[in-house]
């Protein structure tokens, strides 16, 4: 299942993102996690050094490589060049699952071993020098868009993405990739203010959403909390002196994490899992082609040369039964 942390910055998004990521490793869940915020901070949160964080690989770099293995031997795509973020899927086209190998992996993740498992890593990457002052993050989280169009996932397989902060995600169609987001905010006006504005942009799309109380400190942050949002409110969660102690680059195991912070982050999984149940694949593979077409029109025509339109399949529609769709892989 895909899941997505969003927030207004400074919420503490990434920091429930990592803790969400290690309760799944214990709870031997696979994993696959991606750092698609502007500032990259996700593998310092799950333990990495800045040594170690600053040399994942970025999946921006990796663009060409990504397109060209997800396009296989799709005829409706002519070439990768033509391929855009938001490039669907069809018959001859490769697909992703969790728990394989395959070129963009290889490329692009990197393995992190926690107290109670393994997970993958990928990083949408940076800005660079040459990027200031004329390229676009959502270039970078195209990546991130097309893998997760190209991705069969099943129940026991988890993608976890650390989104960036705010409402920047609405730039593209990848806020409805998700069978889960988790907005998490602080019990102030500020703090519910992208709840507000998420609310109203993701109405139309069916788009699961729950707020993740954060820095709550007893009950009248909940009460503000539950009158702001309602029944969107999933859960609070208060100071955690393992998160501190986290920060500083000393955690503890996992395992000794507060007893009331596990039950809110089993808490988070039991949402998600009964989303996935109602996850609709059909109303997935629509969506995915009603934003191509739009971007399309907008600027992928002009922008490859291409009738982008003609890259979509009407008979295909993903889904598990695409499992063993995918073409072999180049030797």
């Amino acid at each position: 299942m895909k899941i997505a942390f969003v927030g207004k910055g400074g919420s503490g998004k990434t920091t429930l993102s990592s803790l969400f990521i290690r309760h799944l490793a214990a709870n031997e869940a696979h994993v696959v996690a991606v750092d698609a915020d502007i500032n990259q901070h996700l593998g310092a949160a799950l333990g990495l050094d800045e040594a170690e964080a600053a040399a994942l690989p970025a999946m921006g770099a990796h663009l060409p490589l990504i397109k060209d293995y997800l396009r296989g031997t799709n005829p409706r795509i002519a070439s990768a060049e033509t391929m855009i973020k938001t490039t669907p899927p069809g018959e001859g086209s490769r697909l992703l699952r969790v728990c394989e190998d395959n070129p963009i992996f290889d490329a692009c993740a990197r393995t992190v071993r926690l107290d109670d498992g393994d997970i993958r890593l990928m990083a949408t990457g940076p800005f660079t020098e040459s990027d200031l002052g004329v390229a676009c993050y959502h270039s970078k989280v195209g990546a991130v868009e097309l893998c997760l169009n190209h991705l069969v996932d099943g129940p026991d397989e988890y993608v976890v993405v650390d989104m960036t902060a705010g409402s920047d995600s609405f730039a593209s169609g990848m806020f409805t990739r998700f069978d889960m987001t988790f907005l998490v905010a602080e019990p102030t006006r500020k703090g519910v203010s992208v709840y507000r504005q998420y609310k109203e942009y993701a109405r139309d799309f069916g788009v699961a959403l729950k707020v993740v109380g954060n820095k709550v400190q007893g009950p009248d942050d909940l009460d503000f909390l539950r009158s702001e949002v309602g029944d969107d409110l999933l859960i609070g969660v208060g100071h955690s002196d393992w998160v501190r102690s986290m920060e500083k680059g000393r955690p503890s195991r996992f395992e000794l994490l507060e007893a009331d912070n596990r039950m809110a982050l089993q808490a988070l999984q039991d949402a998600a899992e009964d989303s996935y149940e109602l996850r609709d694949w059909e109303r997935y593979t629509r969506q995915m082609v009603h934003f191509h077409l739009k971007n399309a029109e907008s600027w992928g025509n002009d922008k490859t040369g291409a009738d982008l339109a003609a890259q979509v399949d009407p008979a295909f529609v993903l889904g598990e039964g695409r499992a063993g769709a995918a073409v072999p892989a180049p030797v």
